[in-house]
């Protein structure tokens, strides 16, 4: 299996399955003596993690980060940092029922048929306990990339949308609820639904808004290492993920572009944003936003008809604890996935 190595320069490469004796991964490319808050790091793997609250799944995992190589006297030594966390609470058993089915829009139809072998537990590697890893490489590139400040927020869930601008929030609410919405009454309508919708069995989706601020001009390449485009391969890469836009996105195409160009100050800044802070591929000083769509978890706790490996259709109902809604804990995903990319162009 390709593709476990995500960056450039500065690079992760995630191991493990959900089910597996451990996750983690390999951080390459770090620059040396950089020191580190380790506390930081086990807090940003706090927000992603399993059972924190009653609108997640309630596997219950202590998540807890072991360094293995790459850091002494908690500064970075510029060798690879290697990490894990152990598996402490799957219950295999809940999917033995998925080794002669597969689950629709799920991967592990295509799973079976590209390589012929696959661990059905959990999903294995196509779980999204991967993203653990993601988070802890996001932690460490979010404290190299200081001041750079990074924060993602829950703008939408199924049809109940916050209809606000980043500028016209107060993004210091965002973890002051369950949803990780920072418009409290806008979070609540969320949460309400959420529960409802895991009472049913069921699974809703949403968006996630992600706003970067103090990035200095000049960060991206063109023409194929453009900036926008790297972060959009980075969120596509998500569990789940199905769009992204950046700047005035799809809304863009609405205006006329007189309307829509960002005319310059004297001082180089920009008197509006429509361009999301990146111009030509290179960030241009202003700050970067943009959204990130995420589908309705596959996995149903009700029945579903499901493929069989005789070739048969059967219903079947699913076992497991999973997620009725991922975006409460995919917004340290984005945050994470965002500062590896910035910290990728930085170094």
């Amino acid at each position: 299996m390709a593709g476990n190595t995500f960056g450039n320069k500065f690079k992760l490469t995630t191991f493990g399955e959900s089910h597996g004796v451990a996750i983690g991964g390999i951080i390459d490319g770090c620059p040396s003596n950089i020191v580190l808050d380790l506390n930081a790091v086990q807090l940003e793997l706090d927000r992603r993690k399993p059972g924190q609250s009653k609108l997640v799944t309630q596997r219950k995992e202590a998540d807890e980060v072991v360094f293995l190589s790459g850091i002494f006297e908690e500064k970075t030594l510029g060798t690879p940092i290697a990490f894990q966390i152990i598996n402490n609470n799957s219950k295999s058993a809940d999917y033995d029922l998925l080794k002669d089915a597969y689950r629709p829009s799920h991967a592990d139809f295509v799973y079976q048929q590209k390589y012929k072998h696959r661990d059905y537990r959990g999903g294995g590697r196509s779980s999204a306990r991967e993203t653990a890893a993601r988070v802890i490489g996001g932690a460490i590139a979010k404290q190299i990339i200081k001041p750079i400040e990074i924060s993602a927020y829950v703008s939408s869930v199924g049809s109940i949308s916050l209809n606000k601008k980043y500028t016209e929030l107060n993004l210091l609410l965002t973890e002051t609820n369950d949803v990780r919405c920072p418009d409290v009454e806008i979070a609540q309508q969320m949460e309400q639904l959420i529960l409802e919708t895991k009472k049913k069995g069921d699974t809703v989706g949403g968006i996630i808004t992600c706003v970067i601020k103090n990035v200095p001009i000049g960060l991206g390449e063109p023409v194929f290492d453009r900036l926008e485009a790297n972060l959009a391969k980075a969120m596509l890469s998500i569990n789940a993920c199905k769009g992204f836009s950046f700047g005035s996105g799809f809304e863009g195409t609405k205006m006329f572009g007189s309307q829509h160009n960002d005319y310059f100050n004297e001082d180089g800044s920009t008197k509006t944003n429509f361009s999301g802070g990146i111009q030509g591929g290179i960030s241009n000083g202003m700050d970067i936003y943009f959204d990130v769509a995420f589908k309705p978890v596959a996995t149903l706790l009700q029945p579903q008809e499901m493929l069989t490996t005789k070739g048969t259709l059967e219903v079947i109902k699913g076992k497991g604890r999973h997620d009725a809604c991922v975006l409460p804990r995919a917004v340290p995903i984005v945050e994470a996935m965002a500062a590896l990319v910035i910290a990728d162009f930085m170094v």
